[in-house]
């Protein structure tokens, strides 16, 4: 699934888990490392780490880097995550990917004391060809912590982004919110198709590439 050749301007499907199914987030404050390497990491410009990039913000002010990648949706849950993202940078997604596995490797592993890998073999990717496996993917990583039925401070997605006008934008949300009327038609097209993707194997196989 990885042998594939990442397009600057196209949509992939990002997944990977905990190495043995173990744990990558123990505590919310795992799950906001993560959040936050997810957001600093995706810079164009090299960065060491990010104890040494906020030294350099607060030498010279907001760092205004160029993104790398989009994020159109995403979900952090106690042993995976997913992503939808759009590559905008040359090698953008080869890049942060690599800062993002190999940064929070290493706090993990120092945090608890920790040697070896984390995450289960080099990350899944998969292209996303279609505009209606955009918008099901849409859904699925959206709503994943309720599919797992997870409620826990271990687990977060970029759903409320896209039903609550009011909350900070992380994601570039309007290829997906731009095909609906309003938020409540999105969350009503998401609900029920999560409804189908519960109940349809092959669907869920087709959104994970397997």
């Amino acid at each position: 699934m990885r042998n594939i050749q990442f397009i600057s301007g196209e949509y992939y499907h990002i997944f990977n888990r905990g190495n043995n199914k173990r744990a990558i987030f123990l505590d919310k404050y795992d799950l906001n490392r993560f959040f936050l390497s997810m957001r600093e990491f995706n810079t164009d410009k090299p960065i060491g780490s990010i104890y040494e990039r906020s030294f350099r913000k607060e030498e010279s002010g907001l760092i205004k880097d160029k993104k790398i990648v989009d994020f159109i949706c995403y979900c952090l849950n106690p042993n995976h995550f997913h992503f939808a993202i759009k590559q905008v940078g040359d090698n953008g997604i080869i890049k942060f990917m690599h800062r993002l596995g190999t940064g929070y490797t290493k706090y993990f592993n120092q945090k608890y004391e920790n040697s070896g890998a984390l995450f289960q073999g080099r990350y899944k990717a998969k292209h996303i060809d279609s505009n209606e496996y955009l918008l099901h993917l849409s859904t699925y990583i959206n709503l994943n912590p309720e599919t797992h039925q997870l409620g826990s401070s271990t687990s977060k997605s970029s759903w409320e982004e896209y039903v609550n006008p009011k909350s900070k934008d992380f994601c570039n949300k309007g290829v997906v919110l731009s095909q609906f009327k309003n938020t409540l038609e999105y969350k009503k097209f998401a609900q029920e198709s999560l409804e189908i993707i519960k109940t349809n194997k092959e669907l869920q196989k087709e959104l994970l590439g397997s």
